[in-house]
Order: structure tokens, then C-alpha cells, then sequence
């Protein structure tokens, strides 16, 4: 498992295939269930939520109706005129749905993988991550086809220290300014003038069948997506037997494995949600391949890492690729000193 710098890493996407779960949640589920679900009630939270409820159901031969889809509202979707850094960081849309969990209200919870802090509550552990969907971010504008192709000064809005990082890296002269909610409600912002772009993941246009919004589609090497960007991950309780092995049958141990190298490069960078850092791995060939990037808030400087290694030490590689950049960077890199 040998780092090397390098600014290329060819890119495998993962297609999910499966059904399309969209419409309302059935009202009917709670009286009939005898598996909880908990998730978020944005349309994009309740896609991944029925996508999670349909594959165990088929998995085990189950109706789908016995696993009930209960809405939990978090810190994240509550508070929307703020950057998340300043509602409370990372977890701010899985603290409620895991609270409720560790209290045995639900007996799994069905999250964006990218939104899950790197440390878990006690007693709470992830035991499954549906196949992943294309982890690329997606450019959104009314007045361009590309960042490259947006006019001088231009407005891009994103509330992702990330993102922003990232804009600002290959287009110093343009501004980016903050904008938050759901797809569909950043997408009608840009609709109505309020950016004059946007970048959003196409995972999640995909799902919600809004592909076609986005004009371009960035290459996954010049626009790295966040840790866990595209993966869907199933939350239970660790003495839960029961359930974490109902959720076995659905686990992709491809992503399952891209993700603890993804997670593992994310810890040893104690990542929060002011801090612009990139990772993705892929499997490839049978070894975990690792690249990451962390930038400088306005995006003037970068450091570029890739890893690679068998798959039993997924973790391993992760952690490597993370302690390189660390080293590389110094301890004041994210701190502007």
C-alpha cells in the first residue's frame, strides 16, 4: 500500500438498478409493520428510505407494508437560513433519526452516507450501504453549460465549505455565495436568479429523475466528491442481531468497502463541516483504490493523494492516504495560519 501524488485516477461508476420509489408514503404502514424505518422527509431521503424497504422486503419475502417508513425531523432540515457549520456540523440530519434509534423507536435508520459523522453514537453501528450511485457532483445553471463557461464574476451558490473550495480553485475570479435546502428547493433558487449556478450530487438528481437539470457532469478527478458522496447507509443498534442480519442480504461489499476506506481517511483528517475535504475509493481489480484532497477554504492551495491496497486492509489504505495529506499540510493547513 504504497501513497503517490498524482492529479488522474480513472473513474468507475456505480449504477444502482432497481425500482423507482416515489409518491407519498403509504399511511396505512405503521398499523401493519413489524420492522421501523426511520429516515428524513425530504423527497430524496424518502427515495433512498422505500429503496432500503423494497429490497428488504424482496430479499426476505416480506410484504413491503410490514416495514413501516417513519419521518424524523432533524436539526438540518428544521434550521434552512444558516451554513450547517453554525447549526452544529456534522449530524446535524442524522442526530434525531439516531436518538430514536438508541431509544428503540426505530429499528434501523436509513441515511446519506455523506451526512453520517465519522464517530457513531455508542451502541449504534452501520450494518449495510445499498450499491453506490454515481458519485460525481453535477453543475446546474440557466446561464452556462460548465463552470469553465460561466462569465467573470459570476455567482455560484453552494453552502458546501467543499464545493466552494473546489469552485474557487478552478475559477478564482468567480464568487460563491451560500445556498441551502432540499434539491428541488435549491433548484428553484437558481431557477429564479438567485445564483447564477449551483453544483449538486448527481446521485441525487438521479434518484429523484432531475437528471436532466443538470448541464454538465464534472469529471471525478478535477471535482472529487465528499466522503460517502452517492452511497446509501443502513444505521441499527449493535446488539440488534436480529436486524443486522436481515440487512446483510442487502449490503453491496464493494461500497461497504469503498466506505471504510473513505471513513477511515476521514478520521484520521477529523473532518467537520467547515472544513473543505474530498475522498473517494473505488474497487478495482480486486484492491481498494484511494484518492483525496484537501483545499484551503478559498481554494488557493491543494493537496492531492492516492493510495491504493488489497482489499482486507480497506481501513488501512484510508488511513494511510489521510496521514499522508496531514503530514503534507501541516497542523494550521485548515486553520489559516
Amino acid at each position: 500500500m504504497i501513497p503517490k501524488s498524482g492529479n488522474r485516477l480513472s473513474a468507475k461508476i456505480m449504477l444502482e438498478q432497481g425500482v423507482a420509489l416515489r409518491g407519498p408514503v403509504p399511511q396505512s404502514l405503521s398499523a401493519t409493520a413489524n420492522i421501523r424505518l426511520g429516515t428524513r422527509g425530504s423527497p430524496l431521503a424518502l427515495y433512498q428510505a422505500r429503496l432500503v424497504q423494497q429490497r428488504l422486503a424482496a430479499a426476505h419475502g416480506l410484504d413491503p407494508a410490514r416495514i413501516a417508513i417513519e419521518v424524523i425531523r432533524t436539526t438540518g432540515d428544521q434550521v434552512q437560513d444558516r451554513v450547517l457549520a453554525d447549526v452544529g456540523g456534522k449530524g446535524v440530519f442524522t442526530k434525531e433519526i439516531e436518538e430514536a434509534l438508541a431509544a428503540g423507536r426505530i429499528d434501523l435508520a436509513v441515511h446519506s452516507a455523506k451526512d453520517m459523522p465519522t464517530v457513531l453514537p455508542a451502541g449504534l453501528a452501520l450494518a449495510a450501504f445499498l450499491p453506490r450511485e454515481d458519485a460525481r457532483d453535477a453543475f446546474v445553471s440557466r446561464k452556462a453549460n460548465s463552470l469553465a463557461a460561466l462569465a467573470p464574476g459570476a455567482v455560484v451558490g453552494t453552502a458546501s465549505p467543499r464545493r466552494h473550495a473546489m469552485v474557487r480553485r478552478l475559477r478564482p475570479d468567480l464568487h460563491v455565495a451560500p445556498l441551502r435546502g432540499n434539491v428541488d428547493t435549491r433548484l428553484r433558487k437558481i431557477e429564479q436568479g438567485e445564483a447564477d449556478a449551483t453544483v449538486l450530487a448527481f446521485a441525487g438528481l438521479k434518484r429523484l429523475g432531475l437528471e436532466s437539470t443538470a448541464n454538465s457532469v464534472f469529471d471525478i478527478v478535477e471535482f472529487l466528491p465528499a466522503v460517502g458522496q452517492g452511497a446509501i447507509a443502513v444505521e441499527t443498534r449493535e446488539d440488534d442481531a436480529k436486524t443486522r442480519d436481515l440487512l446483510a442480504s442487502i449490503n453491496d461489499p464493494d461500497t461497504a468497502l469503498a466506505l471504510a476506506a473513505e471513513r477511515a481517511y476521514l478520521a484520521v483528517l477529523d473532518g467537520t463541516c467547515r472544513t473543505p475535504i474530498a475522498g473517494h475509493a473505488m474497487i478495482i481489480a480486486g484492491r481498494v483504490q484511494m484518492r483525496g484532497q484537501i483545499l484551503k477554504p478559498d481554494g488557493s492551495q491543494f493537496y492531492d493523494i492516492t493510495c491504493d491496497g488489497p482489499l482486507t486492509d480497506a481501513e488501512a489504505v484510508g488511513t494511510a492516504a489521510g496521514r499522508d495529506l496531514k503530514a503534507r499540510a501541516g497542523a494550521d493547513f485548515f486553520t489559516g495560519a
